[in-house]
């Protein structure tokens, strides 16, 4: 019989492992998805400042990660590189941005940007909110109509 253990820690290769067993099997069962790792980033003088990534699959973008280095804060590179993030996805077909956060000030970003929250969960992790935001891109055969 297989040995189940316990432990704070493991070994990279086994997280690895499962992962991408949930991953591949999740592939599997979702035909047509075309999943496309997308990333945007930021360098000053070869040092990177700031950066975004996701994945592109069924004409929506999933953001998972949307960071700013604190020096280089409030100046607008946050709203740029998602934007940056954003016209990749349009030029791939993505008719949406979905993306979550925990933090009530990144909410507030987020709707400067564009987005509209359509969920959340309160309490997700002690006292923060999960809340799940998704951003409609202009359709792009009525650009090219104007």
């Amino acid at each position: 019989m297989a040995d189940v253990e316990v432990s704070e820690i493991a070994n990279p290769i086994d997280i690895e492992c499962i992962e991408s067993g949930v991953l591949s099997y999740g592939r599997a069962q979702a035909h047509g998805g075309n999943a496309r790792s997308i990333f945007a980033l930021v360098r000053d003088g070869g040092i990177l400042v700031a950066g975004a990534c996701g994945r592109t699959e069924y004409r929506r973008l999933f953001v998972s990660s949307l960071w700013v280095a604190e020096a280089m804060r409030k100046q607008g590179l946050g709203r740029r590189t998602l934007e940056a993030l954003e016209g990749e996805a349009v030029a791939r077909g993505c008719q949406d941005s979905l993306l979550d956060t925990l933090l009530q000030e990144n909410v507030e970003f987020y709707r400067r940007c564009g987005y509209n929250v359509v969920a959340s969960v309160p309490k997700y992790v002690g006292q923060f909110t999960r809340t799940i935001l998704v951003k409609q891109f202009a359709c792009r055969e009525a650009e090219s109509a104007a």
